[in-house]
């Protein structure tokens, strides 16, 4: 042994601005309409701003580009700080908490990799509110010795924190207003817009263009007019939001569907009245839920009693619509 030389290496500290260049910009562009959801990350560790000294504060972040960029463009030109990135998978502070990897364990885990306590003269650490729902305060501080203080909901609010590092009612509160509520959108409609064209073109041929262009408006009702009637839907459940609103759009094409074929019998008119009613509420129910990771309109454990309450009856009431437009296409077929 008495050959051997160690070398400790100590861990690189990633330079960043305040300022987004038009690759952010496209970044986020890509980010919000779902493109490459996987590919929008920043690297975990601590990054500087600046010229940070160990006096300098500390904030914390996900390692997902918007937020990570929302907190830098944030901060003055003239703020000289470091920023701690959590590794949460490419998730947001908000849904990371409560998927915990924006959580106690990454925050002590992250302060020691990147060995911040020989960094700073100060133990404290400015994480956002949103993430308070993952990280538990005093154990952090057991096993790190640093005090967690939650800042601002948003970000563009910090620069006013700083003056006092005291939050003002309206820096805790989410409002999810109306633009926060549509860009959203997007990323849904990315999403299934592919399945919704081949289940239309199906749908089209199997039931005619009636059925096709209630499967569109189903699932445009709850990526698109959902998060927009969102506050003005009269229940709380966002399943019942979506059942209501489901049951709106479905309406005219039940009556357009008792119309087509006039000459039938009543039972054959009624039948078809009935399966839009069937087919399209649950739907639109169904989509409605995806919103509630991003709202403050509901908690984790009311998601889950929407979820135990209402998946039944959503898979209850499809399956009884699709066996009905079934059993109508094979009337059509066949002439009877």
């Amino acid at each position: 042994m008495s050959g051997t030389i160690f070398t400790f290496t100590t861990p690189s500290v990633n330079p960043t601005t305040n300022q987004l260049t038009l690759s952010d910009h496209l970044d986020h562009l890509l980010a919000r309409l779902g493109i490459n959801r996987s590919g929008h990350l920043v690297e975990p560790g601590l990054h500087s701003l600046g010229s940070p000294t160990p006096d300098s504060p500390v904030f914390v972040t996900a390692n997902y580009t918007l937020s990570f960029d929302a907190l830098r463009s944030s901060l003055d030109d003239w703020m000289n700080c470091y920023i701690l990135v959590l590794d949460t998978k490419g998730i947001n502070v908000w849904c990371a908490a409560g998927k915990g990897t924006f959580g106690t364990g990454e925050l002590v885990n992250r302060i020691n990799i990147t060995a911040l306590a020989d960094k700073v003269n100060h133990r404290v650490l400015i994480l956002p509110q949103l993430g308070a729902t993952g990280v538990s305060a005093h154990e952090v501080k057991k096993f790190t010795a640093f005090k967690v203080e939650y800042g601002p909901v948003r970000a563009s609010d910090l620069p006013e924190y700083l003056k006092t590092h005291k939050t003002t009612p309206e820096m805790r509160g989410v409002q999810f207003n109306m633009i926060e509520r549509l860009i959203l959108f997007p990323v849904e409609l990315v999403k299934l817009l592919p399945y919704l064209l081949v289940i239309s073109i199906i749908l089209y041929f199997a039931s005619g263009p009636l059925a096709a262009a209630g499967a569109a408006a189903a699932v445009l009702a709850g990526i698109v007019l959902f998060p927009i009637l969102l506050p003005f839907i009269p229940t709380k459940d966002f399943s019942s939001k979506g059942f209501i609103l489901g049951g709106l759009v479905a309406l005219p094409f039940a009556l357009a569907a008792y119309q087509y074929g006039i000459d039938t019998t009543p039972c054959l008119q009624i039948t078809k009245a009935i399966a839009p009613m069937l087919v399209m509420p649950p739907v639109t129910a169904f989509l409605s839920l995806n919103f509630t990771g991003s709202t403050t309109f509901t908690s984790v454990t009311g998601v889950r009693q929407e979820i135990s309450t209402y998946t039944r009856v959503m898979a209850l009431m499809f399956a009884s619509g699709v066996a009905t437009l079934i059993i109508l296409a094979i009337l059509r077929i066949t002439g009877w």
